[in-house]
């Protein structure tokens, strides 16, 4: 008789920080000193804000062209990769990424053996739109050691389809690099509208997700905090975090629950159940949506 594999637990970091905008040296020792007190708490897979090394709010693509880098052979992806094999763990960062004339909302996979990918952010939001080319990489998994790993940032959450396609692929847990933003008609006695919405996609693709958020004031725009992980049933396991506080949002969990557990009883399950047959996106007319 052979026994059900019992897949080793893992412990995710989510690094709550405020970047500086433009100090990025500054920024990336304040997140490896911030990587290091996660992996004291035995941290193994952990997760950075969005553009964490340089700050969000850029006044022109030229300033963002400046302050953008190469992966991974960018200063900030080497300091990240050297941290990552001093301390045995796999990370997540968010990075403004230089590739030729391009530029690209980004975030780096690294692993303690160097750099594993990229992943470059489909849905840009706002100003976004000026200074970044959408991501033309899809949605890509990357199957490590410790699990295989998705990622999205940001204004990716709001599209159902990111987290589906990237459950289809075998991902058992989703990085999210962010920098969430206050929402419009939010009732501040509710969890903000992106915790709904990672736990929604949590439960509906039965996945874990880890949401790393930034906190502070840049150029005016404000930003919430409250990173969140989240099991593959979709509760909160680990957060949401403060809405104003640099902090570490830790848990520990069994990536292989998102696969062993996902039938929900003897008749559903939720990606088996899906009816792609009937999803005839084409015959939507296009002029009918917004």
């Amino acid at each position: 008789m052979v026994s059900k594999r019992n897949e080793a637990p893992i412990t995710v970091a989510c690094i709550q920080m405020e970047p500086i905008f433009g100090e990025t040296a500054r920024n990336v020792a304040t997140s490896v000193s911030m990587i290091e007190q996660a992996a004291a708490k035995g941290a193994n897979l952990l997760v950075l804000p969005e553009l964490c090394n340089t700050g969000y709010v850029f006044s022109s693509r030229d300033e963002a062209f400046t302050l953008a880098e190469n992966i991974p052979d960018g200063h900030s992806s080497r300091a990240w990769i050297a941290c990552a094999a001093r301390l045995k763990i796999y990370l997540v960062a968010g990075i403004t990424e230089r590739d030729g004339e391009s530029l690209y909302n980004s975030a780096v996979i690294i692993g303690p053996e160097g750099y594993i990918g990229r992943y470059r952010k489909v849905h840009l939001w706002g100003d976004e739109a000026l200074f970044f080319e959408p991501g033309n990489l899809g949605f890509p998994v990357f199957k490590t050691r410790i699990g295989t790993i998705g990622c999205q940032i940001c204004y990716d959450c709001w599209f159902p389809e990111s987290f589906r396609m990237a459950a289809l692929q075998g991902a058992e847990i989703v990085c999210v690099p962010t920098n969430w933003v206050p929402i419009p008609g939010q009732d501040a006695s509710r969890e903000a509208m992106a915790n709904i919405l990672v736990m929604a996609a949590s439960h509906s693709n039965s996945i874990f997700i880890a949401a790393a958020n930034r906190v502070g004031i840049e150029r005016e725009q404000p930003f919430i905090g409250q990173s969140i992980i989240t099991s593959y049933t979709g509760w909160p396991v680990a957060g949401p975090a403060s809405e104003a506080n640099a902090e570490i949002v830790v848990a520990t969990v069994n990536l292989a629950d998102a696969k062993r557990h996902r039938n929900w009883n003897d008749f559903n399950q939720v990606l088996k159940d899906r009816r792609p047959e009937v999803y005839n996106f084409s015959t939507l007319n296009n002029a009918s949506i917004g």
